[in-house]
């Protein structure tokens, strides 16, 4: 693990910007920059806890996808549009989630053009294994109170739906 550091370096690149004048900016590459930085931490905690199942969060994002879907299947594009990827990512942990016999390929009834993904046992409980560590050692452990989660969460929906995540 590398040292901690006696400043803020985000802190000191804000003071930094405003000394060049760029005052209108410097606030929002703080925020982008911190934004970032969070993201690079999450991303660690997350690959730690989920490298023992053999898991990517890719892939533990379809599993639960599934599991929370009425029927346990969803059709490919589907899941690419819920989780906001290229078709090219789901079919690589849908292909990968298939191969660990965690979910099947299926014909999809209602349109037979496209494909479904449906979870198995075996895969929901994955899902479940998965969930449980992730709610212990990382989502239960975001430095924020319950309040503060809330209002980061309402702040960055603000920014998602600017930036045309949703409507």
């Amino acid at each position: 693990m590398a040292r901690k550091l006696g400043v803020d370096p985000i802190e000191l690149a804000r003071t930094n910007w405003l000394s060049r004048g760029w005052d209108d900016a410097a606030d929002g590459m703080a925020i982008v920059t911190s934004v970032m930085r969070v993201q690079q931490v999450f991303v660690s905690e997350v690959e730690a806890v989920l490298k023992p199942s053999g898991l990517t969060f890719a892939r533990y994002e379809v599993l639960m996808l599934l599991d929370f879907s009425r029927t346990g299947s969803l059709p490919l594009g589907k899941i690419g549009e819920r989780l906001q990827v290229h078709p090219a990512s789901v079919t690589n942990a849908v292909d990968r989630l298939e191969l660990d016999g965690l979910v099947t390929r299926d014909p999809n009834p209602l349109d037979g053009r496209s494909t479904l993904a449906t979870i198995t046992s075996r895969g929901h409980q994955a899902a479940m294994d998965a969930s449980a560590a992730l709610n212990e050692r990382v989502f239960s452990k975001v430095s924020l109170n319950s309040r503060e989660e809330r209002n980061l969460f309402q702040l960055l929906s603000q920014v998602r739906r600017s930036a045309g995540d949703f409507a």
